[in-house]
């Protein structure tokens, strides 16, 4: 299979998702041999089926919103390859002597986190957004009254305008003391 990932990636290809990506030669070869694992039809792109049979995010409860964020990168019922990569590379660690790129800087990180929360991708996070994460997070662990008042005191603290809902600004304000490299960063093999 590794021969095949790697005859089907050409060489300047490979060079252009590097340099977009900050993946080095062996991770993007890597990955594809994934990426090509995982696309059932051989046709050279993911449906959301074939994210869906990744054990890892069938069982994340927010599989759905990380796959969501697969095909937002898209803007289409497929990813292809370089798309793929694209949104991989937010998840590359920031604060070892990889290459940077734009692709994982914090605001990027922050951009992606928020839009996990940003159901309707109106660019706001709104109290019934919030609970809906929350809900898929925690299942029924933690009672609906408790759930509201999580979400009450996120959106108080975090809304500076006072309009009850978290914007992008808002959410990097209130994620300024988190550490989003660390915690959204994927250790990739070399």
């Amino acid at each position: 299979m590794g021969s095949r990932a790697s005859i089907q990636l050409q060489e300047t290809e490979l060079n252009e998702i590097q340099s977009e990506t900050g993946f080095s030669h062996n991770q993007i070869v890597r990955l594809y041999s994934r990426f090509t694992s995982l696309d059932k039809g051989a046709i050279g792109c993911l449906s959301r089926e074939d994210f869906l049979r990744i054990p890892e995010l069938a069982i994340n409860p927010l599989g759905d919103r990380i796959v969501h964020a697969f095909f937002t990168e898209s803007n289409n019922e497929t990813v292809n390859f370089r798309q793929f990569m694209r949104v991989l590379a937010r998840f590359r660690p920031t604060k070892s002597n990889q290459n940077k790129n734009k692709l994982n800087t914090r605001e990027e990180k922050l951009k992606f986190a928020f839009r996990m929360y940003d159901l309707d991708g109106d660019d706001k996070i709104s109290k019934d957004e919030l609970l809906s994460v929350l809900h898929m997070m925690v299942g029924a662990n933690i009672s609906e009254e408790q759930l509201g008042s999580i979400a009450e005191r996120t959106i108080s603290e975090a809304d500076i305008d006072g309009d009850n809902q978290i914007s992008f600004e808002e959410f990097v304000q209130a994620m300024e003391r988190v550490d989003v490299e660390q915690k959204m960063s994927i250790r990739f093999l070399h």
